[in-house]
């Protein structure tokens, strides 16, 4: 982001949402609401606010698992590096405005409106974490059961233990530790589809990078299938086997607690080898591998942009296997996992792609489209509005004195001739005339 936010031309609003879009292919008028910080474009983001702020909130940044001042900036390399207040926690004591020698906090800043006019859109939502039901697999209940999230910024130099790996219980180092994968992904209950094994390698990489900070920790993976299908993924697990990690595939249905030493206690059975039937294991802690879910507020960004979703709720393409990169509007393609679960290297190629797509769109000086659209008989219409119901690409308006279609959106797919009763739609170049005359001279030459 810091490379991105130098490069000239390219503006980045941050803290910001996209309010509403309107128009077509080279003449989008879109809205953006920049949300008031209560910090202008003086702050530098020193930090001597966040010293003195009393008033404290949950670290989002860390998976709150640790308290941030009610002045903060979101994070350490976060673009611009400025600061921003919670007014949720804010108690409005003033300290902050005292010790601002730039005078750049001002409690009565408003959300701010900004309108843009852009010839093309990328859809570039990222994506969240699964997050389990309260009590299942003790998620939420027993401290020591936490996420690949939460482990990340464990692990990370910066995050909430500075690197250190400890149970959340009582801040001691796990000699134990006990990976669960598959969690609310490929599940009939929950969601159908693997994650494109993202939490498979995730694991695979965490477990390595334990083991070479803690070469005695006791390290087990419960499984159903291990998909390590990318270059060179195979071998990354293979050396994670030789190193002492265990894999076991099994089904883990419940996790209990021991109440004295917070300990947890897993019944499991490797179901390669029968033969050792059921045992119960006991780990320090267990780290749940969750599925890659669509982020929250999906749905308002559908609705803006009047796109669709497909059953696992991640915005559908124009084609799965031909055309994966644009949807059914023009001028707005899908970037990673925007279209569903995705590895780094995925969503890299799919980013390119969707550049790409959109710079060939954007150089030619016209858009052309076919002439194979719906048009309306006004005086047959009875705005029933069947047609705009029925529109898959949300092309035809129902307005007094008759349905409306749009040229640019229209793509002439004949579902609104189908369900129109006044039968005063019809398709241009496939009008009922047209198809009599072919029929009459194919049963002349007969």
């Amino acid at each position: 982001m810091l490379e991105a936010a130098r490069i000239q031309g390219l503006n980045i609003h941050t803290y910001s949402n996209v309010e509403d879009v309107e128009g077509f292919v080279g003449n989008f008028t879109v809205k953006i609401r920049k949300r008031a910080r209560y910090v202008n474009q003086d702050c530098n983001g020193c930090g001597a606010c966040e010293d003195v702020c009393p008033a404290k909130g949950a670290d989002e940044f860390n998976e709150g698992m640790n308290p941030r001042p009610a002045i903060y900036v979101a994070f350490a390399q976060a673009v611009p590096s400025m600061a921003q207040i919670d007014m949720n926690k804010c108690i409005k004591c003033g300290l902050c405005q005292g010790v601002c020698e730039l005078d750049a906090i001002n409690f009565e800043q408003e959300d701010e409106i900004m309108e843009l006019s852009v010839g093309s859109i990328i859809v570039a939502t990222g994506w969240d974490e699964y997050k389990p039901p309260k009590g299942y697999l003790g998620y939420d209940e027993y401290p020591n059961v936490i996420t690949q999230m939460k482990l990340e910024r464990m692990l990370a130099p910066n995050g909430p233990t500075v690197g250190h790996l400890v149970r959340p219980s009582d801040g001691k180092e796990p000699e134990s530790i006990l990976f669960i994968q598959c969690v609310g992904s490929r599940d009939l209950n929950k969601n159908t589809y693997c994650s494109s094994g993202v939490c498979c390698m995730i694991t695979i990489k965490n477990s390595k990078l334990i083991k070479q900070h803690y070469p005695d920790a006791d390290i087990t993976v419960a499984y159903m299938d291990i998909r390590a299908a990318g270059k060179d993924y195979e071998e990354y697990f293979t050396a994670s086997r030789k190193e002492g990690i265990r894999y076991i595939r099994t089904n883990i249905s419940k996790i209990e607690e021991d109440p004295e030493t917070h300990n947890l206690k897993v019944i499991m059975q490797n179901t390669l080898r029968d033969s050792m039937g059921l045992q119960e294991m006991e780990f320090d802690l267990v780290v749940l591998s969750c599925a890659m879910v669509p982020p929250e507020g999906i749905q308002k960004i559908q609705n803006t942009l009047k796109l669709e979703t497909s059953q696992d709720g991640f915005f559908k393409e124009f084609h799965s296997r031909l055309n994966p990169i644009d949807t059914k509007i023009p001028g707005i393609v899908l970037a990673g996992v925007s279209q569903g679960p995705k590895s780094i290297s995925e969503t890299i190629s799919q980013g390119r792609a969707a550049a790409s797509s959109l710079a060939r769109l954007m150089s030619k000086e016209k858009f052309q489209i076919q002439l194979i659209r719906a048009t309306v008989d006004k005086e047959k219409c009875a705005e029933c509005g069947l047609c705009e119901l029925n529109c898959p690409y949300n092309a035809i308006n129902l307005i007094e004195g008759g349905a409306e279609v749009s040229e640019i959106l229209c793509r002439g797919c004949g579902t609104c001739l189908a369900n129109c009763p006044s039968e005063a739609i019809t398709l241009r170049y496939y009008r009922e005339p047209q198809y009599e005359k072919q029929i009459d001279a194919l049963l002349e030459e007969i």
